[in-house]
């Protein structure tokens, strides 16, 4: 495998130096099951963070972001309210979930693996997403920027997030298994900003 990520013409774009998340730009979206029979899905918005391209050797690159849990937004005000409380991310108490990158893996292409601790009420976890680069586009406007695609499957119980309730018929309200996606638009910091 190769140490450098120039395999690709995207790649080869995606200058070193700071990137900053462009928060209106940026989400992560969930899937849980529920009552055993149907899937809920749920984002977060808001996230901020920083990607450090390391230009001699991307595979040292480095990522950190921060997802406000209070944004988790299901479609139903009653079920958002619920996972904001102390029963699920007490967004009171831990307002942000945090990612911080440990390594990086170039998997084919433009595919990588993305390795990194992620801290969820207080509690941390090495998690591996599956990340893809999307592209990389200069326009005079809006700048250089970078479109990252990224998905893992958690276990919403390694976090703390163990609330549940038997039902009658067998199983549980709400599955330990949660299926992430991430989306991130990136944009290069310009020199001395």
């Amino acid at each position: 495998m190769a140490t450098t990520l120039t395999t690709t013409e995207e790649i080869s774009k995606l200058r070193g130096g700071t990137w900053k998340i462009d928060t209106a730009h940026a989400s992560a979206q969930f899937v849980a099951r529920h009552l055993m029979v149907t899937k809920v899905r749920g984002r977060f918005s808001g996230i901020t963070g920083t990607i450090r391209i390391d230009e001699e050797d991307p595979l040292k690159s480095s990522v950190e972001a921060l997802i406000p849990t209070a944004s988790v937004d299901t479609g139903e005000q009653t079920r958002d309210g619920h996972l904001r409380s102390a029963d699920f991310f007490d967004s009171e108490s831990f307002p942000d979930m945090r990612f911080v990158s440990t390594g990086v893996a170039q998997a084919e292409g433009n595919t990588f693996v993305l390795n990194g601790e992620l801290t969820i009420r207080g509690t941390t976890r090495p998690v591996s997403l599956e990340l893809e680069l999307l592209g990389v586009i200069e326009d005079p406007k809006f700048g250089l920027r970078a479109g990252f695609s990224g998905s893992t499957e958690l276990d919403r119980t390694d976090f703390g997030l163990t609330w549940n309730a038997a039902l009658e018929a067998g199983g549980v309200v709400v599955g330990d298994r949660v299926k992430v996606e991430i989306e991130v638009e990136a944009i290069k910091d310009a020199e001395g900003a």
